[in-house]
């Protein structure tokens, strides 16, 4: 029950600073003092406290966007256990559900985009979409690699028996499904090279401008969502590529919030030396993501 706990507060609480890591990291790399870690909180609660603007040419559809997309991956923050720990909700195929999760969520944001009728958003929404389908693959073969690896069809099972030795068995597989599921974290993230999540220039947009027509609380469950995003899919990726564990379950709760702390920064280091990839270069590495993955796939079932 207590770990229980402790994972739903660190689900509902931690995600904001990962953002504020990943944007202090940036600002260090351009010899800038920066925003202070816990500025996307503030940015959050200043949205939450504003009122409602609503074109009326939208309906029920644009309203229910950023809401079921926060709640889809608050249901998927259960699935995912944090560091050693199991999950909260554990079954025989949640992997799939935990999948989809996701897939309906990103449904709801870019219907909402297209309800608003506007070219650009459908823009933004087409590329999405294209991006999306481009990047399922890869996470489909590291959930089928985990599966054969460790003989469950559980996430919990995946990934709370991750250790060194796992390594030792089976490395170059491991590497290649890190390198894979690593640019799938940036693609739907929407982080720097795929996405700048603080730009505004037209012709770049992919994420943001599906959202530019929300203001105020709705906005800033969109923000909100975006950062558990990141923090459920940056858990899973840190079981791959750091599986340490201790006897202590204090120290493996530490060595969980440490790790994420890690993966801001290695974020905030890519997107620090890396330009964004234009356009037509983006699928081309989604596609070499899926490469690795499938070939990853391929060590562990000969």
């Amino acid at each position: 029950m207590t770990n229980s706990l402790i994972h739903i507060l660190l689900a509902l609480i931690m995600p904001p600073l990962l953002l504020g890591v990943i944007a202090k990291t940036k600002a260090a790399f351009a010899g800038r003092l920066g925003a202070p870690f816990l500025q996307p909180y503030y940015d959050i609660l200043r949205l939450l406290r504003k009122g409602s603007v609503f074109s009326t040419t939208t309906t029920w559809i644009f309203r229910a966007g950023p809401i079921v997309g926060l709640a889809t991956t608050l249901v998927a923050s259960l699935l995912v256990p944090f560091g050693a720990h199991p999950a909260p909700i554990s079954f025989q195929g949640d992997m799939i559900l935990y999948a989809y999760l996701f897939a309906l969520g990103r449904f709801f944001t870019m219907a909402a985009a297209l309800d608003t009728g506007s070219s650009f958003e459908g823009m933004g929404t087409a590329r999405e979409a294209t991006y999306s389908c481009l990047a399922e693959p890869t996470l489909f073969f590291a959930l089928i690699t985990l599966s054969r690896l460790s003989g469950s069809y559980s996430l919990t099972g995946m990934l709370s028996g991750l250790d060194q030795r796992l390594w030792l068995n089976a490395g170059a597989a491991m590497l290649l499904l890190i390198g894979g599921m690593f640019i799938v974290l940036l693609a739907e993230n929407c982080r720097i090279p795929f996405d700048d999540p603080t730009t505004h220039l037209e012709l770049t947009m992919i994420h943001e401008v599906m959202v530019l027509d929300h203001s105020g609380p709705a906005f800033g469950l969109i923000l909100y969502g975006a950062a558990l995003k990141l923090f459920v899919l940056g858990a899973f990726f840190m079981h791959l590529a750091l599986p340490f564990t201790s006897a202590n379950p204090l120290a493996d709760w530490g060595i969980f919030v440490v790790s994420m702390l890690l993966l801001a920064v290695a974020i905030g280091v890519v997107e620090s030396v890396m330009a964004r990839l234009r356009l037509v270069r983006v699928p081309q590495l989604l596609v070499a993501a899926t490469i690795l993955a499938a070939f990853s796939t391929l060590l562990v079932i000969r």
